[in-house]
């Protein structure tokens, strides 16, 4: 399986999702204009690598400074997916980075944590 990456632009993050170390990687600002058709490829990638990859340990990195509502409900969907996964025996971690001053971002991370009851969800604080 090969990696999935895209590169991030003035309205959509940057994703890097490496199957064989395990390690994803979700990180800029994300209001595209058509969040569907941007994201639906990653959740297609998702779905390939949960039926394909072995139950290792999978480690998705979130740094998203802003997000627009429809991003917002592609979140919830993408914890989800990985909660229903690790409900399944898959060891699934998530660190949602925030800035220490951005304090709307460590609210939602707070909120989306609290959605969640199988993947280890961690807020991780990054310093100013």
């Amino acid at each position: 399986m090969t990696k999935y990456t895209v590169q991030g632009t003035k309205s959509s993050p940057f994703i890097d999702f490496d199957p064989t170390s395990g390690v994803f990687e979700i990180r800029g600002e994300s209001y595209p204009e058509n969040c569907s058709r941007f994201y639906t490829p990653m959740f297609d990638w998702l779905a390939s690598y949960m039926d394909s990859a072995p139950r290792t340990r999978t480690e998705l990195n979130m740094e998203v400074i802003y997000f627009n509502s429809s991003t917002s409900k592609v979140f919830m969907d993408l914890f989800d997916m990985l909660d229903n996964e690790a409900a399944k025996g898959r060891n699934i971690v998530v660190n949602w980075r925030y800035h220490e001053e951005n304090e709307i971002a460590q609210e939602c991370g707070e909120e989306f944590m609290e959605d969640v009851s199988n993947v280890r969800f961690n807020l991780v604080e990054i310093p100013a």
